[in-house]
């Protein structure tokens, strides 16, 4: 979903500004039954239709219940719904399950539903997944600008219990869609005051906030179970305390200590001896993880024809191979897409990706081409965050462009991941940046529709191509899935010729366990299996 979540990854799998965990040690007094894993400050209130990125969604996704769950191998599964009815994939019927609340004792209905994706539709409320509402009937009028109306018209409740969705198209993607978190539902006392409701949220989740203030910003969140939660993924834990860290190297050193349970993400400086370090508590799985470098077009020498021939160079003049293997040891592998290799469908060899291979000498022609539009000036920085663990690789990578293409490029710091995603969101960035996507729900679509779409707020390098969106439109129509994966093969060959950012590596996630807990699991998406930690 996320920038991860990617991610964002992420869409990204980065962490935000925090404190060590010294203070907070899973072996002490009354904290002693949490299982304590890393996290970051998430961006924003947690709001599930404002909610894209890795920190913030992580947290989300146990407050809340959908009509969907993934389990930890990425398959969808009912949780509030009863029944999903529809003959056609563009008409659907939703019965949800009878008895279910919130944690403020209210009941969940088929209007929280409604009133949950109308806010995160309607324009003025801004929200950063509003898109994921664009194929339902009336989304337009409610997304505009200036809303015609506050509802889309293609939501009707029909009963406490049952609500309709019209969809513009058929859509092969919509039911597996309906875990994503945008379409949880909320409480009335959401809409009182959204901002408030996002520093207290109350959900229908298998946890809630362990208390009043469990958010200690730039410290840690704590959740407690939800003991009145009737789905298919209760917690099978005593709790969970998202610690936020500064580095994963002190992260990665809190886990040896036994200070810290779980930690998905291994420190650079670890990849070589993690395994050995921790023995059967060394964790290591493919995931629908990736990180691409991206640059919007109101930078200098990145717009249009010129723009695209440079990114083409870029590409070209990156050892993806050697960086995977130098710095990652072997836990990346060179991306051949803009999905994840572990997807359905994935094809990694699209025509055109000869592209994302390292080939020096076409990068130099590719970069001399550019020059003759207009000569090359200044400095290509790559920004990223430097909570995140991401240094090594970004600045490997600009090392790479620097020795191929001779130009001056570097690495360029920031903070912390909210500080970067502010301004990639407000288009002040003015530099390459680097971003990641941490897969939503297990389909190649949630990839290319939550990036690359024209009007996805979550669209990072504000590629706009309308043939691409008739692509995207033709797959989620399809009749089966093997005719949407060929359209989606169409469809990244035309983000390959229009290289819409750079594509770099896909994620062998590497991760631990705690010798204080038995079973702790990586799922599809490269995030614990939460619920099912167990210590």
């Amino acid at each position: 979903m996320k920038f991860h979540r990617a991610m964002a990854l992420t869409a990204a799998v980065v962490l935000a500004t925090s404190l060590g965990l010294s203070a907070c040690s899973s072996g002490d007094g009354a904290d002693a039954d949490l299982v304590t894993v890393n996290g970051g400050e998430p961006q924003n209130p947690l709001v599930p239709t404002n909610t894209n990125e890795n920190m913030g969604g992580r947290v989300v996704d146990r407050l809340f219940a959908g009509l969907k769950y993934y389990d930890s191998s990425g398959r969808a599964h009912d949780e509030m719904a009863e029944s999903i009815q529809t003959t056609d994939r563009k008409n659907y019927r939703v019965t949800i399950k009878p008895g279910w609340k919130f944690t403020d004792g209210t009941p969940v209905t088929a209007k929280s539903f409604v009133d949950a994706w109308n806010y995160g539709a309607l324009g003025t409320n801004a929200q950063l997944q509003s898109y994921v509402f664009g194929p339902i009937v009336g989304f337009d009028e409610v997304s505009a600008e200036k809303p015609a109306t506050q509802t889309m018209s293609g939501l009707k409740v029909i009963d406490d219990r049952t609500f309709t969705i019209e969809l513009k198209a058929p859509s092969i993607d919509f039911e597996t869609e309906l875990g994503y978190a945008p379409f949880y539902p909320l409480p009335e006392a959401a809409f009182k005051d959204m901002k408030a409701f996002g520093e207290n949220p109350i959900g229908n989740g298998p946890y809630k906030f362990a208390r009043t203030g469990a958010w200690e910003h730039n410290v840690k969140i704590d959740l407690a179970p939800n003991p009145d939660y009737p789905g298919g993924r209760p917690a099978k834990n005593k709790g969970l305390r998202f610690v936020m860290y500064q580095s994963f190297d002190t992260a990665y050193a809190d886990l040896q200590a036994g200070n810290l349970d779980a930690l998905d993400t291994v420190p650079d400086s670890a990849l070589s001896s993690y395994q050995q370090d921790l023995g059967d508590r060394a964790i290591t799985k493919p995931t629908a993880q990736n990180q691409h470098i991206g640059i919007q077009s109101n930078v200098a020498h990145f717009a249009g024809g010129e723009g695209l021939l440079r990114r083409r160079a870029i590409s070209m003049a990156i050892n993806r191979e050697q960086i995977a293997q130098n710095i990652f040891h072997g836990t990346r592998i060179p991306a051949r897409d803009f999905t994840a290799s572990t997807l359905p469908g994935f094809d990694p060899n699209l025509p055109g990706s000869e592209v994302l291979k390292y080939n020096p000498d076409e990068a130099k022609k590719v970069w001399a081409q550019a020059d003759a539009i207009s000569p090359w000036s200044g400095r290509y920085e790559i920004a990223y965050n430097s909570d995140g663990g991401h240094q090594a690789w970004v600045e490997a990578v600009a090392n790479s462009v620097k020795n191929t293409l001779g130009i001056d490029a570097v690495g360029a710091p920031y903070p912390t991941f909210k500080n970067i995603r502010d301004e990639v969101n407000a288009r002040t960035i003015n530099k390459a940046f680097r971003y990641g996507w941490q897969g939503d729900y297990p389909t190649m679509l949630q990839f290319l529709t939550s990036q690359y779409y024209s009007y996805s707020d979550t669209n990072n390098v504000d590629y706009k191509n309308p043939e691409f969106d008739r692509l995207l439109d033709a797959a989620l129509a399809a009749p089966s899935q093997e005719e949407s994966y060929k359209i989606v093969a169409q469809a990244q060959a035309l983000l390959i010729k229009d290289l819409a950012d750079i594509p770099v590596f896909d994620y062998v996630a590497a991760a631990g366990r705690s010798d204080r807990v038995h079973k702790a699991e990586l799922a599809w998406n490269g995030l614990f299996d939460f619920e099912n930690i167990e210590k």
